[in-house]
């Protein structure tokens, strides 16, 4: 991402995590900054057909801790796969490796996206009341779900607006190609890969979880970095 693109995500973003910020004020950063993603990745894919070695395939590894290690990593998930990236799960202490392969360009917008979302997730479950029928861990737990399965959604429609809108008839053929390319080097490395099974959430945090996905800042249009920022409250 050109350094002039990157400062103002940035600035959109930490604009978006601010505690004092309104739902209104969060919801105008969002839109500035995933138009701004959005549009960055459909020109990195144009420009990569024409010349590949401007964005090449590769991958890297993202340490998730505890607390709720394996909530982030369904929130990682949520925003790689919109951003045609692939990641495999591998235990590591009580934590994960999330062993991230998507082209250069992609990968950036992940690793940008997820810390910015994670620190924004743990101003929403630090400023909502756990029920006193509830256990605090297990609605944290399904407040984490909703809140990455509507950011996935929103961010697979933002995905899509740009796509529409760049223009180029050829574009989805780029696209599923190099949504290929990353499948084929993930295989390479995990040839043997398994799914893992779905899990069961008993907390009662979901919806509420899912309406702050709903206001967080994804960086645009009706959308909504730092180790620090990779942890969650417990």
């Amino acid at each position: 991402m050109s350094e002039a693109i990157l400062s103002k995500v940035r600035k959109l973003l930490a604009k978006a995590e601010d505690p004092a910020c309104t739902p209104a004020e969060s919801a105008a950063f969002t839109a500035k900054a995933t138009d701004l993603i959005a549009r960055y990745g459909v020109d990195r894919a144009l420009l990569a057909a024409r010349d590949p070695t401007t964005d090449p395939v590769g991958d890297r590894v993202l340490d998730i801790v505890a607390p709720y290690a394996r909530d982030k990593v369904g929130l990682l998930a949520a925003v790689a796969e919109p951003l045609r990236c692939r990641c495999v799960r591998r235990r590591q202490g009580n934590g994960f490796a999330m062993h991230l392969f998507g082209f250069a360009s992609d990968l950036e917008r992940v690793d940008l996206l997820f810390t910015s979302l994670l620190v924004q997730a743990a101003h929403g479950l630090a400023a909502t009341e756990v029920p006193a029928h509830d256990h605090p861990a297990a609605f944290r737990r399904s407040w984490l779900a909703g809140f990455a399965e509507v950011v996935g959604g929103r961010l697979w429609a933002a995905e899509t607006v740009a796509a529409s809108e760049s223009g180029t008839p050829s574009l989805a053929l780029v696209l599923a190609d190099r949504s290929d390319r990353v499948q084929r080097r993930l295989t390479e490395e995990y040839p043997r890969l398994r799914t893992a099974p779905p899990r069961r959430l008993g907390g009662t945090g979901f919806g509420s979880g899912a309406e702050a996905g709903r206001r967080a800042n994804l960086g645009g249009r009706d959308l909504g970095g730092a180790a620090a920022g990779r942890q969650l409250g417990r």
